[in-house]
């Protein structure tokens, strides 16, 4: 199985700052995964990164987790995010997990 991960800065891409509560983000991001039919998990994490120029930044990070998406729909994901929530990028990782499910009941 693959497990692909989709990292989402809160901050702007002209402002540099969070403009809306990162709840208000959040259910954006659900409505987009709403809207593809895919199952998926999202967290929330502190990042920082470097820009081209040097200059250091800090933000909050939406990751949206999918296992098993085709490729294409991953892209298109990556850029609707890029789009609604005003970023230069989103950043887009993959690779192969060991998945499966226990069930158990009483």
């Amino acid at each position: 199985m693959t497990e692909t991960k989709i990292y989402i800065g809160l901050n702007d891409a002209q402002t540099l700052n969070q403009k809306f509560d990162t709840e208000k983000y959040k259910h954006i991001l659900k409505q987009v995964c709403f809207s593809y039919h895919i199952p998926f998990s999202v967290s929330v994490t502190e990042g920082g990164y470097f820009h081209e120029n040097g200059d250091f930044t800090q933000e909050n990070t939406l990751i949206i987790t999918l296992i098993d998406v085709e490729d294409n729909i991953i892209t298109e994901i990556a850029k609707d995010l890029c789009v609604f929530f005003n970023q230069e990028s989103v950043l887009v990782t993959s690779g192969e997990v060991k998945a499966y499910f226990i069930k158990e009941s009483l």
